[in-house]
């Protein structure tokens, strides 16, 4: 007598399970089924048995107990080599199983969602039916996502059966599928708790895999954040050009990050995740022709962003140099059909959000070190005047913009500025005097003067040296956290080279 073959079909997301169903039916399947599916199943004429007739027993408290049944999970569970047992107990195999789970991330992203909201959004059953069918993989093909119902079906057609090399693809999606959906859960109930739980769960899917990653040796992939904040990087829309890379992508989201700082038109230069050249003006035109002003030398083969649409003379202007990525909210038409001239012109468009993501993640040997995002701003009022002197207005809008720069330069970092732009960056020095020097010979470099021009320093100056050096190019006033044991001896270093200084009480290492 020819076995009976059965799939199990209770699914959320009910895309193309009419279809799936109706090829299951045609190739000789017994369609089981519960709740909202077996109905719409029924409704479009696919002969079904709800899985309550199949194993004699109701479904109870609300629907919690329908599938959690010996028929189901031995059905599913039964090796090959068990198939004689499971007969001599009455029940019958499983040959299929189609399950995705309660839509608890839509349910939690909801605005008033509310804990019990997603408590009752917590799938019991489904994950039982698919750890244990891909575990069974040998015998039973576990389909989670729909993209795979064509592939399944195809398979059936062609050879009767599901082959083992898609049964174990199918079984590898599905524990991370699972995975995934428990990190979610735990994500969600530790973000109602502590910052820092004792167990972290974070949950990423990947986008693509990538050609490679920091150098060609190495390979990569990008994964986003299962809920990104919004405006972040991972939400980008790429318009045109070549696939990003690792570097692209790390880069981008550097340049991104500080663009975001600014409330005037602003255009950030990004260069090995540093800044080389930012700036503020009317309009993005403008904003980008001081930027590119401070290192052009570096700016070659940078990542420029902006934080408004662009238009035809941005478009233009930024067309004179070779770049790797534009990032924008928007970008008017002419200024899209100007660079789609450039094909390999990479070209992101993000919106404009100025939220912070919650954490920062840093991979370490054997574990990860985890902190809250450095989004700390400072304003006039948060400033404290140190020296004789105090900048005047000019000077603190100045300081205020450097500091903004100097949180997103790797440490140790210096940054001089002057009139809404930066005239030299000095970045990632052991020494930070020697950033200071190295920021004079940028500006240098670019024949930028110095003089009467702001500095801003991540951390605090340890010694004089810094300031001194930083009054020979010609500064007039300095922004820095201040909190060395030497403050004294700095303020009066500051104060005998005629400088202005202020504190901020914060330190932006950015390692």
């Amino acid at each position: 007598m020819t076995r009976a073959r059965r799939a199990l079909l209770s699914v959320s997301d009910k895309t193309g399970i009419v279809e799936f169903a109706h090829g299951l039916g045609a190739a000789g399947f017994t369609l089981l089924s519960t709740g909202g599916t077996a109905a719409l199943l029924a409704r479009e004429g696919v002969p079904v048995t709800e899985v309550s007739a199949y194993t004699g027993f109701p479904e109870m408290l609300g629907g919690r107990v329908k599938t959690l049944h010996p028929k189901i999970h031995a059905g599913l569970l039964a090796r090959p080599d068990q198939q004689a047992e499971l007969a001599r107990a009455g029940l019958e195999p499983i040959e299929l199983l189609v399950v995705n789970l309660y839509p608890f991330e839509a349910t939690v992203a909801q605005p008033g969602c509310t804990l019990q909201d997603a408590i009752e959004n917590i799938d019991i059953g489904g994950p039982a039916m698919l750890r244990g069918a891909a575990k069974n993989h040998d015998a039973v093909a576990a389909v989670v996502d729909p993209a795979d119902y064509p592939r399944v079906l195809d398979e059936i057609r062609k050879n009767g059966k599901v082959s083992d090399e898609t049964r174990f693809d199918l079984a590898k999606k599905v524990f991370a599928h699972t995975a995934a959906y428990d990190g979610a859960i735990a994500s969600y109930l530790t973000s109602r708790g502590t910052d820092f739980p004792e167990v972290l769960s974070l949950q990423l899917r990947k986008v693509q895999d990538l050609r490679y990653g920091e150098n060609p040796h190495q390979s990569a992939a990008f994964y986003r954040d299962a809920r990104p904040v919004a405006g972040s990087l991972a939400g980008y829309e790429q318009l045109q050009g070549k696939e990003l890379s690792y570097n692209n992508i790390a880069d981008a989201d550097a340049a991104w990050e500080c663009v975001k700082q600014f409330d005037e038109p602003a255009c950030v230069i990004v260069k090995h995740a540093n800044p080389c050249g930012v700036a503020l003006a009317a309009a993005p035109h403008d904003a980008y022709v001081k930027a590119f002003k401070t290192d052009p030398v570096s700016a070659f083969g940078g990542i420029l962003a902006f934080n408004r649409p662009l238009d035809r003379a941005a478009a233009e202007a930024i067309g004179q140099q070779f770049a790797e990525v534009i990032i924008a909210p928007g970008f008017e038409p002419e200024a899209a059909r100007f660079f789609s001239t450039k094909a390999n012109l990479r070209v992101l468009r993000i919106a404009l959000e100025r939220q912070s993501q919650a954490h920062d993640y840093k991979r370490v040997g054997g574990g990860l070190l985890v902190q809250s995002t450095d989004a700390k701003p400072i304003g006039r009022n948060d400033l404290r005047v140190v020296t004789k002197r105090a900048p005047d207005d000019a000077q603190l809008a100045d300081l205020l913009f450097a500091w903004r720069v100097a949180q997103f330069v790797k440490s140790n970092a210096i940054v001089f500025c002057g009139g809404g732009m930066t005239l030299g960056v000095g970045a990632g020095q052991m020494s930070r005097v020697d950033s200071v020097r190295i920021a004079r010979l940028k500006a240098d470099g670019a024949k930028l003067p110095l003089k009467g021009s702001v500095v801003a320093s991540d951390a605090f100056f340890p010694f004089r040296d810094g300031v001194d050096v930083l009054a020979d190019a010609g500064a007039a006033a300095v922004i820095q956290p201040g909190g060395s044991v030497r403050d004294d001896e700095v303020i009066a270093a500051a104060n005998e080279r005629g400088l202005a200084m202020v504190f901020t009480g914060v330190r932006h290492f950015r390692h």
